[in-house]
């Protein structure tokens, strides 16, 4: 019996079976495709953004490095230590963001760095770097195989596909918008209704200069002309209408196109077509018993924004080390509730982001007359960082019951004077104590949570004025100190989320 069987193998079940894996987790992942690298996963279907937060999670754990060689830092990286700047800053609304009007100084506790703030990629480039690394540590994948059976009791849950059972301490759903395991175990799943049936297709179109490229509001949609050769997008604003059991033929792409563009397009093949729509849904909980739900499986947004694989990741990010602590028995009452707790307000907050922007896409005089206010706000600097900011998602700030500004946020990538970093120190899935204080003042406190937490003691580039901080194996600030830290409140927040003390 595993301790984990994870169903998915996506980016977010890969990052939670490697985060698992390093903690020494026995995990098993079962995917329904026979084999990796399908055509939506390649380049240029299958290209997408991590902005800073979910870079900062490969970064911490040395997947920063193996991912940008297969990808590049297509959003620029530093140079020469210097603040990244980047080339593409997202969207909002179909209204593109320009790099260079986000004003990095204003972004919250951020410190500069070699680390890019965003980098594009590929579904199928994540995947591969992630599978490489879930092998080393341990972590089987089994493909073609589709789930269709679940039970639990109180020690265990039992995946079934077809007449084969996989029994395990625990499971987690990672298996996409149309989950078998949400179904299987129970979860509501709640939310609204779709605006619009979206289209993607890669295509021969021979008389492109027809479509405007980027974004294209018209008074019966939107359209989209990527940049790479015959990749389209649509929407077509008929409340969702097109049934995803469809097939997306020629002719009925190319009408949609021409009627949304209000031009007489010609489409004279179609390579690859697939249909969506804005369903925005979340389960109610994220944990019914011994099963978990992470990234699309426990919400669903349209795409609008980059959303869906990053919130993922951030899910699998915040799981990984709650439920290996569970699993060795170290976890303090109530931790892997923390998990629904911390993150279904963001994805919350993901969902009602991509609605504004559909609401504000819609194609009626009311949300074009929006749409023309938003456009002046994000041609001024603090519209644009304001809207970067919450793309990246390093705005977003856990509730831990602490006021001071860095406890609750994804932490800066501390320098200490040795000339590591604090990511350099979160490799092995460990903690941090960063102690700035002049006389090593957590050092002996520190030592009793030896097992869960690295202690680096020592001066940095920039402390941001503290005098020590603890970073759960997330990469949240759980708690900071003054110049002179408080010893029995450092201890009382080890204790919080890494229990009792072993020595």
């Amino acid at each position: 019996m595993h301790d984990v069987v994870i169903v998915g193998a996506g980016p977010v079940g890969l990052f939670l079976a490697c985060e698992l894996g390093l903690a020494g987790c026995s995990v098993l992942v079962l995917e329904r495709e026979p084999e990796p690298g399908a055509p939506w996963r390649t380049a240029p279907l299958g290209r997408r953004g991590l902005f800073a937060a979910s870079v900062a999670a490969f970064h911490r754990r040395g997947l920063l490095e193996p991912l940008l060689a297969e990808a590049g830092p297509a959003f620029g990286a530093a140079e020469d230590d210097d603040p990244a700047r980047p080339r593409f800053a997202g969207h909002f609304a179909g209204i593109m963001l320009d790099g260079a009007d986000v004003d990095l100084a204003a972004l919250p506790l951020r410190l500069p760095g070699s680390v890019p703030d965003a980098v594009m990629t590929s579904l199928d480039t994540v995947e591969a770097v992630l599978s490489e690394r879930a092998a080393k540590l341990g972590v089987e994948i089994r493909r073609g195989v589709a789930v269709d059976g679940l039970t639990q009791d109180d020690e265990r849950v039992v995946v079934r596909a077809g007449a084969r059972e996989y029994p395990a301490r625990w499971a987690v759903g990672c298996d996409g918008g149309r989950s078998a395991v949400r179904r299987l175990a129970g979860f509501e799943f709640a939310g609204t209704e779709p605006q619009f049936t979206g289209y993607v297709a890669l295509a021969t179109i021979p008389d492109v200069e027809k479509l405007n490229p980027g974004f294209t509001p018209t008074p019966r949609g939107v359209y989209l002309r990527m940049a790479a050769d015959g990749h389209i997008g649509v929407m077509d604003f008929d409340g969702g209408a097109f049934d995803r059991s469809q097939e997306v033929t020629r002719e009925h792409l190319q009408e949609v196109l021409r009627r949304v563009s209000g031009t007489d397009v010609t489409l004279t093949e179609v390579h690859l077509a697939s249909s969506y729509t804005d369903r925005a849904m979340q389960a109610t909980t994220y944990r019914r018993g011994r099963v978990l739900l992470a990234g699309d499986a426990a919400h669903i947004v349209s795409p609008l924004g980059g959303q869906g694989l990053n919130t993922g990741i951030g899910d699998a990010v915040n799981l990984g080390w709650k439920l290996a602590a569970t699993l060795r028995g170290q976890a303090p009452d109530g931790l892997l509730d923390t998990y629904t707790r911390e993150r279904h307000p963001v994805g919350a907050w993901a969902l009602g982001w991509t609605r504004a922007q559909v609401a504000a896409m819609r194609p009626d005089p009311h949300a074009q007359a929006v749409q023309g206010v938003l456009r002046d706000l994000l041609r001024t600097r603090n519209g644009t960082t304001y809207v970067f900011e919450k793309l990246s998602g390093m705005s977003a700030r856990h509730d831990l019951g602490d006021d001071r500004p860095l406890v609750g946020r994804v932490a800066p990538d501390f320098r200490p004077a040795d000339g590591t970093t604090l990511a350099d120190l979160m490799r092995d899935g460990r903690g941090v104590v960063l102690d700035f204080s002049a006389d090593h003042h957590l050092r002996a406190s520190a030592a009793a949570w030896e097992s869960e937490l690295r202690y680096a003691a020592g001066t940095a580039e920039n402390d941001l004025g503290l005098g020590a901080v603890l970073v759960r194996p997330d990469g949240v600030v759980a708690w900071a100190g003054e110049h002179v830290p408080d010893r029995g409140s450092f201890e009382r927040a080890a204790r919080r989320w890494f229990g009792d003390a072993s020595v």
